[in-house]
């Protein structure tokens, strides 16, 4: 069976949820790194996937794109023996696509609109647009910090799972714009736990190179970016 190939940037939010993923299951991809301000590189994204978002899975000829699929498939179809991040009881795994969809929609969305206004002219930033995705992270901060009030260690229970593989790279950047309230314990010490995770700190420790580019980086801890540094 040939490598799959896997078409990413080690800053993106959603590579990053994938990158932790390959990890955790144990599936070795060949890495190809997406310039998309280069127009070559655009144009034979975009004939791979014409919506143009990344990452993208190529197996078998085959383009994948969405990080919950990918996920999915990887698991289906590469993952080393005994590695899961989708359970196979039913409703376990029903649970794990729900968070896994709530991380991506009300976290990692808000946060992205927030990155995409900075890279707006002045002039054409929209305040009423990051007002709303504000509240929003407030509003799924609080969400999550509940869920997380029964002392369960990750977001679905025992098991590190693709919910959390989500909840990482979207907390990551959304703290850089909205912090955790002081109050938000639970949320807090997930939060640390998920840095903690093999998994999701060697993928910080590859994006860290590339953290001077990222708009929100004034908010980025110093243990991960330090601006006098570059």
């Amino acid at each position: 069976m040939a490598t799959p190939t896997l078409h990413y940037h080690p800053l993106s939010s959603c590579s990053q949820k994938v990158l932790i993923a390959l990890d955790v299951l144990g599936v070795e991809v060949d890495r190809q790194l997406l310039n998309l301000g280069d127009p070559a590189e655009r144009a034979a994204h975009l004939e791979r996937w014409p919506i143009g978002k990344m990452p993208v899975l190529v197996d078998e000829g085959r383009p994948l794109p969405e990080t919950s699929i990918i996920i999915e498939h990887l698991q289906r179809h590469h993952a080393a023996s005994g590695r899961v991040l989708i359970p196979a009881d039913p409703d376990a795994a029903l649970d794990v696509r729900l968070w896994d969809r709530l991380f991506d929609f009300y976290v990692m969305t808000p946060m992205q609109a927030l990155t995409a206004d900075l890279l707006r002219p002045e002039g054409e930033r929209d305040a009423t647009g990051i007002a709303r995705a504000r509240q929003g992270l407030s509003t799924a901060y609080a969400l999550i910090d509940h869920r997380l009030s029964d002392g369960r260690p990750w977001v679905c229970g025992a098991a590190f799972s693709m919910a959390d593989c989500a909840a990482a790279p979207a907390l990551f950047y959304a703290v850089t714009y909205v912090p955790l309230a002081p109050q938000q314990l639970h949320l807090a010490a997930y939060f640390e736990r998920l840095l903690a995770h093999p998994s999701v700190a060697l993928t910080i420790e590859q994006a860290k190179p590339w953290f001077r580019f990222y708009p929100g980086r004034a908010g980025l801890s110093r243990r991960f970016h330090d601006p006098a540094g570059h």
